[in-house]
């Protein structure tokens, strides 16, 4: 028995008719996106390692929109899957970081005067990312003035309740001791670090039996939270290892700033919590 043209080995090969591999992807595209400005042969390192990031962090976005909005409805079984899976996202992130860190000093200086004023700072993703896990701050809107459009989803984030801020609520709806002051508030407000929140995620901690679920989520939200700091310290070691500290091109004091950032606490309670039980 012989085969047909279009097939082999019960295998199709003439996908002239129907969509392939390639068009479901978008691959045309996808892979036609990377522009270097440079004649240096590294910079394309650069652009990849951006892009996919950027890629993740969409994905990153999709899934902590649903987990907020879950934890709202109060269907934890499917927010602890997406917020897993964040984190593995930001793993992910985490050994991207590697193969940036394989670019020297001068591969980077070879490249840099071409990059102008654009910096990873500049990010709108990564803002929604920060805005979603409570790190509010109304200076991080300013980079996004020049494009409505993206300013107007990241503001979206910027005033709505955190992934944090809708776990305490949801400990607030089950009977714990959550004040009222971290129920309802102006969500745009940097978090205010309670000793009564403590004392809400206390309850659960010391009894996890009768509490299971919200310590379940207690564990994910530390997850999520040391799988960012490490995604954080990654970046601060790569930058420095690449530029020392020197301003970044956004204007940033690079190193100095991206070393600050690393003092942020998401979920101070939680964290807490361990020392005091």
């Amino acid at each position: 028995m012989t085969t047909t043209p279009t097939e082999h080995h019960g295998a199709k090969l003439d996908f002239s008719a129907d969509m392939s591999y390639g068009d479901y992807l978008h691959l045309d595209r996808v892979l036609n996106a990377q522009h270097p400005l440079s004649p240096d042969h590294n910079e394309m390192l650069f652009i990849v390692q951006h892009q996919t990031s950027e890629l993740w962090m969409k994905l990153m976005l999709h899934e902590l929109r649903a987990a907020i909005a879950h934890i709202a409805a109060d269907r934890l079984s499917p927010a602890f899957k997406m917020l897993a899976r964040v984190s593995k996202i930001m793993e992910q992130l985490v050994h991207a970081w590697d193969v940036l860190a394989t670019m020297t000093p001068p591969e980077y200086s070879a490249i840099r005067p071409y990059l102008a004023n654009s910096s990873g700072f500049q990010s709108w993703q990564y803002r929604c990312i920060e805005f979603s896990l409570g790190n509010k701050n109304a200076a991080m809107l300013k980079p996004h003035q020049h494009r409505p459009e993206l300013l107007a989803q990241v503001r979206e984030v910027y005033e709505a309740p955190s992934l944090y801020d809708e776990a305490l609520r949801l400990l607030a709806r089950r009977g714990l001791p959550v004040p009222a002051s971290h129920v309802s508030r102006d969500w745009t407000l940097p978090y205010p670090v309670s000793d009564e929140v403590e004392a809400a995620w206390l309850v659960v901690y010391r009894d996890p039996e009768a509490h299971w679920d919200l310590y379940q989520l207690g564990e994910e939200l530390t997850d999520l939270e040391d799988a960012f700091r490490l995604w954080r310290f990654r970046h601060v070691t790569t930058v420095e290892r690449i530029i020392g500290f020197k301003r970044g091109t956004g204007g940033t004091g690079g190193v100095s700033y991206l070393r600050k950032m690393l003092d942020v606490v998401l979920f101070p309670e939680i964290w807490k919590l361990r020392t005091d039980l």
